[in-house]
């Protein structure tokens, strides 16, 4: 390969590596988290908490504590115990 084309190349991605590379503050990765904790809550509960609900409905940030109250209030233990994780 050409000395100027390898030295390109290695520039570019050089730059694009810095560029791509994001920072998450904890309190952000933390609500990712119980947002794709409440996702996968609703989808495996649907039948016994959320039957009257959409089953394609996609849980947002602002539904996690629905998520939690509907868990506590229609499961069984482990539903519970789910639902006091997202609370956290």
């Amino acid at each position: 390969m050409v000395q100027t084309i390898h030295a390109y190349l290695a520039e570019i991605g050089r730059r694009g590596g810095r560029k791509s590379r994001r920072y998450l503050d904890s309190e952000t990765a933390r609500a990712m988290v119980k947002v794709r904790e409440a996702r996968r809550a609703y989808r495996r509960f649907h039948s016994q908490c959320f039957w009257s609900y959409d089953p394609e409905y996609v849980v947002g940030p602002e539904d996690v504590a629905w998520v939690a109250e509907q868990l506590r209030k229609h499961g069984g233990r482990e539903e519970w115990v789910i639902a006091g994780k997202l609370c956290r």
